[in-house]
């Protein structure tokens, strides 16, 4: 079994899809019948879809990206995203931050 799709809320869209295109995504726009608006990006066997929030309330998902990148830290610093907090787990180095609608969004090292 695996994840095919994960669908996030967010309370401003459009700021939520530049936050994860600042981490290397790239979205198209969708919509399906009377649907919003939507983004989607294919990430392997996963889709992950953006979708406008219909309330307030923003789910507390967690989410974890390995990125291809020569050093996390310096790609998060140069993308002008803050690290909220970092740690260590199987000698890699994970970093925190967290995205316009307050999930936190672990940041690590692609295996090669």
């Amino acid at each position: 079994m695996h994840l095919t799709l994960l669908v996030l809320r967010c309370s401003d869209i459009k700021q939520t899809k530049a936050f994860y295109e600042r981490l290397g995504m790239e979205f198209i726009q969708e919509q399906h019948g009377n649907s919003p608006i939507h983004y989607a990006t294919q990430m392997g066997e996963m889709l992950l879809e953006l979708y406008p929030s219909k309330d307030e309330y923003i789910d507390n998902t967690r989410l974890g990206f390995a990125l291809e990148v020569e050093d996390v830290n310096n790609f998060l610093v140069a993308q002008n995203i803050a690290i909220v907090s970092s740690y260590c787990i199987n000698d890699k180095k994970v970093y925190v931050v967290v995205d316009p609608d307050g999930r936190r969004v672990e940041i690590k090292l692609e295996n090669k």
